[in-house]
């Protein structure tokens, strides 16, 4: 089956090019503490025979820039580094790898007097300078803070959309154009609206497809399958990640799923609507990565979705967040969230922190106040 795809230019990332026409290429990212560099070279190699095009990992301090040196020079990957709050790290690592990744979101959290259009400007100095490509990621659980003000707290999506379009903007001013875009949710439904709505305004831009916190299988792949179905579909992605909470040593099946999802588009086994958890339970849980402070977030997550399947026909989202990075601002939508620390869990009915818990004792906590929400959507549908 002959499939559509949009116009967008070529961005060559390392040894792998997209966009232009080009197959789509599926990426994955390291769990692994990135200082552990035995450990995280094992897996990139692992991801690379999964038949990885693209793999990325996390940095957010000196020690971590120098990790990943040494696990650059181990390997052959194409490698793009996720830039996280300390932006200025690019200059380390970027002779060593293939694209950077940044955050508009990120880019508040250091020198926070100077204009994000000065760091976004550093940044594209360095890529060039260094032949890297870069991603521009705007996330759902971390928007640009100025963005956010201008749109009803209801509409998550315009946010997102006019952070993207600005940064690309800026960097086309620049004269920068080897990037490309990914615009991301945990909702399926938002991930395809968004990404239209993109697409329609910027069709030359190569866009990186993911829905984020997509959970546990075969759950979380058949979340990302129903977004990819109907973008893919419709000619937009160039590359794309499905984003799976599992064990370490199965972050391969990240990309057997992309590969499996992308196979049954060419043949036509698709969708023609989305119809996604309306009136069920919504576990959500993010990627296991390398900023994960405890690695028994993989557990808690599985134990979460055995505890609450009592509520499977209850209209409830809870989200499990693995880190302080990302875990405050993606559980504020859901009905309950659990983000991770060293040692304990914050337990929060939406926005509300609830306390703090340790991982034994989390669990007990969260489905006390399952079952009153449980009772108060009953009384309300009463």
């Amino acid at each position: 089956m002959e499939l559509p795809r949009n116009p967008t230019r070529a961005v060559r990332i390392g040894s792998v090019v997209i966009g232009d026409g080009n197959p789509i290429a599926v990426q994955s990212m390291t769990a692994h503490k990135t200082t552990d560099v035995e450990a995280t070279t094992r897996q990139v190699k692992l991801l690379e025979e999964a038949g990885a095009d693209v793999v990325r990992i996390a940095i957010d301090s000196t020690k971590d820039a120098e990790a990943l040196i040494e696990v650059a020079r181990r390997t052959e990957a194409n490698i793009a580094v996720d830039l996280q709050e300390n932006y200025r790290l690019a200059e380390v690592v970027a002779p060593h790898v293939a694209k950077l990744r940044y955050n508009p979101g990120h880019l508040y959290h250091h020198e926070r007097e100077k204009p994000w259009e000065e760091k976004v400007a550093y940044l594209a100095d360095i890529a060039g300078e260094h032949d890297c490509a870069m991603r521009v990621g705007v996330n759902c659980g971390s928007v640009d803070p100025a963005k956010l003000e201008k749109y009803d707290p209801e509409d998550s999506i315009s946010p997102m959309l006019e952070s993207a379009l600005d940064h690309c903007e800026h960097l086309d001013s620049l004269g920068f154009t080897r990037y490309c875009v990914s615009l991301k949710d945990s909702d399926p439904k938002k991930v395809i609206e968004v990404n239209e709505r993109f697409a329609a305004q910027r069709p030359e831009i190569p866009l990186h497809l993911g829905v984020t916190e997509a959970g546990m299988p075969p759950d979380g792949v058949i979340k990302t399958r129903i977004a990819f179905e109907q973008l893919i579909s419709k000619g937009i992605g160039d590359t794309i990640r499905v984003s799976l909470t599992v064990a370490n040593d199965r972050k391969g099946e990240e990309i057997e799923a992309g590969r499996g999802i992308l196979a049954d588009i060419a043949a036509g086994r698709v969708r023609s609507f989305v119809d996604f958890g309306l009136d069920t339970l919504n576990v959500i849980s993010c990627p296991s990565c390398s900023r994960v402070e405890n690695e028994a977030f993989i557990e808690l997550a599985e134990k979460v979705k055995e505890m609450t399947a009592y509520a499977k026909d209850h209209a409830v989202t809870i989200a499990v967040m693995g880190c302080r990075v990302n875990g405050p601002g993606e559980t504020d939508d859901a009905d309950l969230g659990l983000w991770c620390g060293p040692t304990y869990v914050n337990l929060k009915k939406g926005p509300r922190e609830l306390g703090r818990y340790g991982y034994e004792e989390v669990l007990g906590e969260l489905k006390k106040e399952l079952d009153v929400i449980i009772g108060e959507k009953a009384a309300v549908g009463a």
